[in-house]
């Protein structure tokens, strides 16, 4: 069992959020576990200015503090760029280096051209999620009738996808063979722990004539592109069909409009972006593990149920950075450990293993009434 360290009023204020998830569904929602359920079952040690994770370092500068994400292969590959230098032997020593150089502000800027993943602390003000109407509402159907399209990846949209599969949604993970979730291939207590409750779809998004059908029929559509990845590709919330009450919900590190809609973000980042640190503010520390996506996956719910409710016909956009900065503004106390113990009750499916019980669900949704 392993521990990550909160402030009190972060935890207090996530279990606030699972209770209403857990009285809308009738399903007990365990914050600590959704905070801390990864670091459990991986023996994650706790960030200090190393996230949790170790993908993620928090370096300061005269101008403030940044965290920058190096988790993909690109993103080690781009760091001979981001430093302006021809090759680089220790790539976290050379981004330090020109963070004293030039400032954090100047290397984020610089970052954020290239797409990589990177928040300045404090930079992300508190915002609640941003609802639009998007279509004709409809009754609301027993949580159990629902059907969902998750084409979200890593943490915070699969949680989500999770919580819902776990009130009784039929939850559908859809990924592409080509480019399949990165947690996939990851550690699998942590993949199986997110997705084991969901049917697998695998699609080839250029060919995307099964998804456009299985988009038509959900009720419910969770995703984490960049805003204008599946728009265009004709796979957009204006572009597909929808059936009354629809709930599609944008997962995003920044937002989706305005220039922050094209920023990069992971889960340490995102938190640094919104001022959700540990520490203290000459010395700040990671808070948590990757604490932005579990928060994000919480509050996804809740927006979800809480349209589902008012009989949907929504967008919901959720933004992680403005989800860690409303957490971050909460009365600073204590901090405390958040200990959870975590079970994972099976192995997700394989990829594509449901393809064609998923066609013949989607064929009689869309069949015309007799």
């Amino acid at each position: 069992m392993t521990s990550v360290v909160l402030p009190a009023a972060v935890l207090a204020e996530a279990r606030a959020t699972a209770h209403v998830v857990t009285v809308a569904t009738g399903v007990d929602v365990d914050a600590a576990e959704a905070l801390g359920g990864r670091a459990a079952l991986l023996g994650l040690p706790r960030g200090g200015t190393v996230s949790a994770g170790g993908a993620t370092r928090l370096m300061g500068a005269a101008d403030g503090w940044c965290a920058l994400t190096l988790a993909r292969p690109d993103d080690l590959d781009a760091v001979p760029a981001l430093v302006e230098a021809d090759h680089t032997s220790d790539p976290w020593a050379a981004v330090r280096e020109a963070i004293r150089a030039t400032g954090v502000h100047a290397v984020a800027a610089r970052a954020r051209l290239l797409g990589l993943p990177v928040g300045v602390l404090g930079e992300t003000d508190p915002a609640p999620p941003v609802v639009r109407t998007a279509g004709a509402r409809a009754h609301p159907r027993p949580l159990c009738e629902l059907l969902v399209a998750d084409l979200s990846s890593m943490w915070a949209g699969p949680l989500c996808g999770r919580l819902l599969a776990r009130a009784g949604a039929t939850v559908v993970k859809v990924e592409s063979p080509h480019r399949p979730d990165g947690t996939r291939a990851g550690p699998a207590p942590f993949f199986d722990w997110v997705n084991n409750e969901k049917l697998s779809y695998a699609v080839d998004f250029a060919q995307p004539e099964g998804l456009v059908r299985l988009l038509a029929a959900a009720d419910v559509v969770l995703e984490s592109s960049r805003p204008s990845a599946l728009h265009g590709r004709g796979l957009g919330h204006a572009d597909v069909p929808a059936r009354a009450g629809r709930i599609w919900v944008q997962i995003t590190g920044h937002g989706a409009v305005g220039e922050r809609a094209h920023w990069v973000a992971f889960g340490d980042d995102a938190a640094v972006s919104g001022g959700l640190v540990g520490g203290t503010p000459a010395a700040p520390a990671f808070c948590g593990d990757a604490i932005a996506d579990p928060l994000t996956g919480l509050e996804a719910a809740r927006a979800v149920l809480e349209s589902h409710a008012r009989g949907g016909g929504e967008v919901i956009g959720v933004a992680m950075a403005a989800v860690a900065a409303r957490y971050a503004a909460l009365p600073r106390g204590d901090e405390t450990l958040c200990t959870t113990g975590v079970s994972v009750t099976g192995s997700a499916a394989r990829l594509g293993e449901h393809n064609a019980l998923v066609d013949e669900m989607v064929a009689r949704r869309l069949a015309p009434a007799c």
